[in-house]
């Protein structure tokens, strides 16, 4: 089977954990596999939202709620997209050629270089998403679309593999440009959907919910009014209780569902700013690409997206 349906299996198979049935790739398939992308991220960023939500909720720790959200994307892609992060840092801070830093890559261990790209970019992680917010589980369902969106895009035509086999020469150049175009306006626009849906979140979940319960999804203005300030008969501090601070264009308009939407649109363009910027890099460097290399651009864009979506909404 060469149709769809076979490169939507290849394309879950090769960017998550859960298992597919077999299928005949060649290179036609695998492109249309890598313009699936970034639809594999969204899934995988609404299973890791659901994740962040639901253990913030129950925990009431935004803190425990991001890192067990981090923790579960990285499960359900099998850790390989940090991995290639960390050989991909190893590969280009050895100072080695283009042949020895492949070698360095290829290695098992984990130098130094590697060890700390993937701790900053994992802290990274974890403090954006534990800011909290209405629009933190979108930041990180756009985040995962984008990671994989940059995939799409180091597979387009006019980019060469740096091995003769492997990965990286199964898809590299096998993305046409006007796949790769179709594919982010596509994300894009599901995206833009999703932000709608979160910048709405607050009131609708207020209206829906049962029982009178509180709305665990509305954390954008937690409310400190119930915690005693300082006094004698409390811990000795003064819980601050005013509104979080607002992203930049929150400062400029006072409509969240502009502000969400342009936020989260503008930092998905710079995720995939930095990561075109690594493929770069990393072509330069290495001669082209390597799975290493995509996985690097997964985790880059992914972290670079929701640093800039805190920053932004």
């Amino acid at each position: 089977m060469s149709g769809p349906g076979a490169a939507w299996r290849l394309a879950v198979g090769t960017l998550t954990v859960l298992p597919v049935r077999p299928v005949d790739v060649d290179r036609a398939v695998a492109g249309r596999a890598m313009s699936l992308a970034p639809f594999v991220g969204v899934l995988l960023g609404l299973a890791a939202a659901v994740v962040l939500e639901a253990a913030g909720a129950v925990s009431g720790s935004p803190l425990l709620g991001a890192a067990l959200a981090v923790g579960a994307l990285a499960w359900l892609t099998r850790a390989l997209h940090l991995d290639g992060l960390a050989d991909l840092a190893d590969g280009l801070g050895s100072g080695k050629p283009a042949d020895g830093a492949l070698d360095v890559m290829k290695r098992s261990d984990i130098g130094p270089f590697g060890v700390v790209t993937v701790v900053i970019a994992l802290l990274v992680q974890v403090a954006v998403l534990s800011r909290g917010g209405t629009a933190a589980w979108v930041a990180l369902v756009a985040a995962a679309a984008t990671g994989r969106l940059a995939v799409t895009w180091a597979c387009r035509e006019g980019v060469p593999a740096a091995r003769p086999t492997g990965l990286g020469a199964l898809v590299a150049g096998t993305v046409r440009r006007g796949a790769a175009i179709g594919a982010t306006l596509a994300t894009a626009a599901v995206v833009a959907v999703l932000a709608l849906v979160a910048a709405a979140g607050p009131s609708l979940l207020e209206y829906c919910w049962p029982f009178g319960l509180s709305n665990p999804f509305d954390r954008a203005y937690p409310d400190y009014s119930a915690i005693a300030p300082y006094s004698e008969g409390t811990y000795g501090y003064t819980v601050y209780s005013g509104p979080r601070p607002a992203g930049l264009l929150r400062l400029l308009s006072g409509d969240p569902y502009l502000t969400t939407v342009a936020g989260l649109l503008l930092a998905m363009a710079a995720g995939l700013g930095a990561a075109a910027l690594l493929r770069r890099r990393a072509v330069r460097r290495l001669g082209g690409v390597t799975g290493d290399v995509l996985g690097a651009l997964v985790e880059t864009a992914t972290t670079v997206t929701l640093l800039a979506a805190v920053l932004l909404v």
